[in-house]
């Protein structure tokens, strides 16, 4: 929720996993112009997360990628194709 101070600034704040986000609304003394402030802090800092990055392997990174995109479709075509252990195959008409 937003909250007011005495200057009449606006604010408003988010902690999400590993990122501290504040950001700030006020207006000038005169009324005639407005400023809006966006901070974001990461924990690890931005240049960790991007040494990270160049350390990871990007061919494991888009396998692992693809991956998730398609479970959902592979487990649904894979139960389709699973019998039911219940079911039996229907009997040949005999002569």
């Amino acid at each position: 929720m937003p909250e007011r101070t005495e200057d009449d600034t606006t604010r408003a704040v988010a902690h999400l996993p590993g990122l501290d986000i504040a950001i700030e609304h006020r207006r000038s003394a005169g009324n005639d112009a407005e400023q809006i402030s966006i901070h974001l802090q990461a924990m690890p800092s931005f240049e960790a997360f991007g040494r990270y990055l160049e350390a990871a392997n990007p061919f494991a990174f888009w396998m692992k990628a693809a991956q998730l995109a398609w479970q959902p479709w592979l487990d649904a075509t894979r139960s389709l194709a699973t019998p039911d252990p219940g079911q039996t195959l229907p009997k040949a008409p005999q002569e």
